[in-house]
């Protein structure tokens, strides 16, 4: 599949720490599209990672949504429905539960202006994190890859560190 072949308006779905603010900020680069982080929507700036009231991020997510031209990575649930209904394309990241938990390791202990992060806010080894990664995650995966395969749109599966590496070769985007 070519990069074109998604569309304008892109949602990158998978478990927390498997590349999705990576491979959005690549993809917006490469095709001048808005990047658009779901995690700095649904938390408060300059925080430890506080959440928005529900009703602030839903207002929040759907003015993103609302635009022609963007690639928007993360999950939350809550407001999917409407942004699928708008996406143009899919990318599902569905690597190993292993995986995240290295990833997240290293982003929190050794990244520092990484993009996709919080704005003035501070990436920490969390124990609510390491359970959402390792317990939480595991039963998301089967339904958003459920939810990968109700959607009759131009997709993208990539289940590995290595087919997302190849990815990048693929589109030629630049990290």
């Amino acid at each position: 599949m070519n990069l074109s072949d998604i569309g304008d308006r892109i949602c990158i779905l998978g478990p927390s720490n498997s590349g999705k603010s990576t491979l959005a900020n690549a993809i917006a680069r490469k095709r001048g599209l808005e990047a658009v982080h779901l995690d700095q929507l649904f938390h408060r700036p300059n925080t430890d990672w506080e959440q928005r009231p529900r009703d602030e991020f839903i207002a929040l997510h759907d003015i993103a949504i609302a635009g022609e031209r963007w690639v928007m990575d993360g999950n939350y649930s809550v407001c999917m429905p409407q942004r699928l209904r708008r996406a143009t394309g899919l990318i599902l990241l569905d690597i190993s539960t292993a995986s995240s938990l290295l990833r997240y390791f290293r982003r929190t202990l050794f990244e520092k202006d990484r993009l996709g992060a919080l704005q003035g806010g501070r990436d920490s080894v969390k124990w609510d994190m390491i359970h959402h990664i390792a317990v939480v995650q595991p039963r998301n995966r089967k339904k958003y890859r459920a939810m990968f395969e109700e959607f009759d749109l131009p997709k993208l599966q990539l289940s590995s560190l290595r087919a997302i590496k190849q990815c990048f070769r693929d589109w030629d985007l630049a990290r």
